[in-house]
């Protein structure tokens, strides 16, 4: 194989046409132009995502993957291919040079892989909704509770900071209803108890200090060599699809963070970063518009600030038209049409590739095999190649997971081992909080009298004054006006504070 930085491009394949073939590559200085990798469960998509990663990681390029099944973590041994792999290499006139990616494995449940934390704040309102399954007024609320942290300089960093926040808004919903809008106790009641439900599900792991840098996933390293290799991110994943919400409200915050941090470059040599997002559906499933929005605004951006996102999902048509525009470099696997839903997704998927006239596309993606791809990159101009029917090359790495031992073997030689393992607890909303109940409570509590000695025995006590006639609960009209005015302006400025996740507060 030649060398990584003497290549114009990442080496995907071999495609035959018209009798001679063809290496397809993927141009680095349009790799972060961003790009889909499709096709059906078995298809090979795994494989190919593994040799883009190691590929990248070659030429200099830090890489961030989602390991939904635990087999990329192969990645990070060296390869032991078979006699089937090498008859594939040596039909591409490849040679093989079995070796791992310097890896580092993460897990946001600290299991099996280093921690990794955000606080509440960073988060922001818009993706805690998310990850909560809030709707629009409980969301409304949610983002007063962030609003009035703002306002009184209280941090939110765990989840018993926000629960701590939520319960202040809850006793003081007169005055802050009154600057706000009106806050609802059931509202407050709801998202307590989605917070209970995020906390058995794990997802409290996630939020605390240390919140993770950016700079520690975007490390480069020196081999045997004296070449800089880009490390490979792998985020086990196997157990978080288990909460698919939490899943790509994460995958999502890590972008708009790098889009946040990162200066712009406009179209580099080669990409900053490369993102790989594995069940791509999981992020727009049931997604509202206004985070459907910030999501093609976050795609369309952040190119200029060099870096190439990479969705991995079954089928084209599970990403909207409006993200899967922005996406110019295509990999697409088998995919089966059993039924009129899968008909119209494998006509999607055809209709995204630039026509060959050689073969019909939508009969060639039902007719490929494990491990065969139609292809279409960039070109130098920009402009999406003819789609060519591809052999996916092998990959140097291990084609399958790494064992729990080599797995710790590889977190205890990575470069971030003891940085994120303790958790951080440093004064917050909560400890504030507290100590402000503790204050009133001893400021109104009455003085202790000693009582005096040979006291006369207690008057008897005076009978009980009658009882007010019950309030009904029935609104009168004007009530029902002021409430149906207060809540629409609640409404109104409920969205002028949605941060959204370009707008989060600045650490």
């Amino acid at each position: 194989m030649t060398d990584a930085a003497a290549s114009p491009g990442l080496f995907l394949g071999q495609s035959a046409d018209g009798g001679t073939t063809k290496s397809e590559i993927l141009l680095w200085n349009r790799a972060n132009r961003h790009g889909v990798i499709a096709g059906a469960t078995g298809t090979g998509k795994t494989v190919t995502l593994q040799i883009m990663a190691q590929g990248f990681s070659e030429m200099g390029v830090p890489v961030f993957c989602a390991d939904v099944k635990g087999d990329l973590s192969g990645i990070s041994q060296v390869g032991t291919p078979n006699e089937k792999l090498l008859a594939r290499a040596a039909g591409m006139n490849l040679t093989l040079a079995p070796k791992a990616a310097p890896t580092v494995f993460w897990d946001l449940y600290g299991q099996k892989g280093h921690p990794v934390r955000a606080t509440v704040s960073e988060i922001g309102p818009l993706l805690m909704a998310r990850m909560l399954d809030l709707n629009d007024v409980q969301e409304g609320v949610l983002t007063v509770a962030f609003h009035v942290a703002d306002k009184e300089g209280l941090l939110l960093l765990d989840l018993d900071d926000l629960r701590s926040m939520l319960t202040y808004v809850a006793e003081n919903a007169a005055r802050i209803g009154r600057e706000v809008g009106n806050v609802a106790p059931a509202s407050i009641a709801s998202i307590q108890r989605a917070l209970l439900q995020l906390e058995q599900d794990g997802g409290d792991a996630f939020f605390g200090e240390p919140a993770l840098k950016l700079t520690d996933m975007m490390r480069t390293s020196l081999d045997g060599q004296g070449r800089v290799l880009g490390q490979v991110n792998v985020l086990d994943s196997t157990r978080l699809m288990n909460s698919p919400r939490l899943y790509g409200a994460f995958l999502l915050w890590l972008m708009s963070e790098l889009f946040e941090q990162l200066p712009e470059i406009g179209d580099p040599e080669k990409p900053r970063l490369v993102f790989f997002f594995d069940e791509a559906h999981l992020l727009f499933r049931d997604a509202p518009k206004p985070l459907l929005e910030k999501v093609e605004q976050v795609v369309r951006l952040i190119r200029s600030k060099g870096v190439g996102i990479y969705f991995i999902t079954q089928n084209p048509a599970d990403i909207p038209d409006s993200v899967l525009a922005q996406l110019g470099n295509r990999i697409q696997h088998a995919l089966r049409a059993y039924t009129p839903s899968d008909q119209r997704g494998l006509k999607a998927a055809s209709d995204s590739f630039r026509v060959n006239p050689a073969f019909d596309t939508a009969d060639a993606i039902q007719a490929l095999g494990t491990g065969e791809a139609l292809v279409s990159t960039l070109d130098e101009k920009g402009a999406p190649r003819v789609v060519a029917r591809t052999l996916i090359r092998p990959p140097d790495s291990r084609l399958g997971p790494a064992t729990d031992a080599e797995r710790a073997a590889v977190m205890a030689a990575g470069p971030v081992k003891g940085v994120y393992d303790t958790v951080a607890d440093r004064e917050s909303a909560e400890e504030i909080l507290a100590a402000r109940r503790a204050q009133t409570e001893a400021a109104t509590a009455p003085a202790a009298k000693p009582a005096p000695q040979g006291r006369a025995p207690a008057a008897p006590k005076a009978p009980p004054a009658p009882r007010a006639p019950r309030k009904s609960n029935r609104q009168t009209p004007m009530e029902a006006l002021t409430k149906s005015v207060l809540r629409t302006a609640g409404s109104t400025l409920t969205r002028e504070l949605l941060r959204g996740i370009l707008g989060g507060l600045r650490r």
